[in-house]
């Protein structure tokens, strides 16, 4: 019997390609958005369109539409890349990557929590720039510390959800050719999504709540 697969931020880029990849394998993937891509109406998934993971009721609604169904695999892919610094202090930008960054994957995995049972899998998608102990550039404040603080969100989901035989991994894609980066990169979002279903794959109760890079090395928090 397939997997139901659940990713937020499905429309473009590593979500679109964890999508078709997944959906690929024979899963039951279902994709949520704030609005759909062409390539992403393309696949003819159950395409869950109009949800914004930062807003309450929008997220109330997602798990009202999956109520009394097994999810399988959640994984929190949305979110967003700001730039601030010294000479830019914009706290604006910074609450809206904590909305969006930290809050928002949260905001799901506990909405959609009843739909989880034992062997469940979460993902979240981080950042190694949300690492303090591999910070050795500065700047994007928004960013690294709304990261850092989902790193720590995930480590707490990681103990609170094992009683229940749920992992969850605490991920970074890898520098990825994206909207993202402006297309700068190394791989590509088909490479990166390739590791990351790889990662979930190896997820398990004993290594639960571990900060891994894409390619399975194991980050420093």
């Amino acid at each position: 019997m397939p997997s139901t697969v659940v990713i937020t931020g499905a429309s473009r880029g590593i979500g679109l390609e964890l999508a078709r990849l997944w959906h690929q394998r024979g899963e039951r993937v279902i994709p949520v958005c704030r609005k759909a891509s062409r390539e992403l109406q393309a696949l003819g998934l159950e395409v869950r369109e109009g949800i914004d993971v930062t807003r309450d009721d929008d997220v109330q609604r997602l798990a009202e539409e999956l109520a009394g169904e097994r999810v399988d695999v959640l994984y929190n892919n949305a979110g967003i890349l700001l730039d601030e610094n010294l000479a830019d202090m914009n706290f604006d930008t910074m609450r809206q990557q904590f909305e969006i960054n930290t809050l928002g994957p949260l905001r799901v995995t506990h909405a959609l929590l009843p739909n989880m049972g034992e062997g469940a899998k979460v993902g979240l998608m981080t950042s190694r720039m949300g690492s303090i102990a591999d910070n050795d550039s500065g700047g994007r404040y928004g960013y690294r510390m709304s990261k850092a603080a989902l790193n720590a969100a995930g480590k707490s989901l990681s103990v609170d959800l094992r009683p229940r035989g749920i992992a969850v991994a605490v991920l970074h894609p890898g520098f990825v050719q994206t909207g993202m980066t402006q297309g700068r990169g190394h791989i590509t979002p088909a490479e990166a999504a390739q590791r990351l279903v790889e990662r979930m794959d190896e997820l398990d109760l004993q290594n639960t709540g571990t900060f891994w890079h894409s390619d399975g090395s194991v980050l420093p928090w």
